[in-house]
């Protein structure tokens, strides 16, 4: 299992006192998933909350890239055939092919980028389908 995640603290949505809560992605039985744990260090009230999917909440993606900063995926080699990059960034992403056909053309540019976990899935399918990859922190 693949994991990222942050302490944050906040304002208590019940007491206006002090939250604590735990951010972060994990990467588990081939699904990126997402988790929220809080409690409030003044009154009982605490909250959990998990999913999964191909997309991760805003705010929990912004904390874990201010904490930890980006990472970003590139090819590690010539790729001549883009159709099995598609294929890979469409079923890992669920996009449409515009969509994969933009990220693909970014990945043989520059990169792309975003949590350690989200490229980290993204690099499990790129390389199920032979195409080799390296991640790397964004500079």
């Amino acid at each position: 299992m693949i994991t990222q995640g942050v302490q944050l603290t906040g304002r208590c949505d019940a007491c206006r006192g002090t939250a604590s809560c735990d951010v972060g992605q994990f990467f588990d039985h081939g699904m990126l998933c997402w988790g929220i744990e809080g409690r409030c260090l003044d009154c009982p009230n605490a909250w959990c909350e998990q999913d999964s999917g191909p997309v991760t909440p805003e705010n929990i993606r912004q904390a874990l890239l201010q904490a930890h900063g980006a990472a970003r995926l590139r090819l590690s080699g010539g790729v001549h055939n883009l159709v099995p990059v598609l294929r890979a960034l469409r079923n890992a992403r669920e996009l449409s092919l515009g969509e994969a056909r933009a990220q693909a053309a970014e990945l043989a540019e520059t990169g792309l980028g975003g949590t350690l976990v989200e490229m980290e899935i993204l690099a499990v399918h790129l390389r199920g389908r032979a195409i080799a990859v390296s991640i790397e922190p964004a500079a």
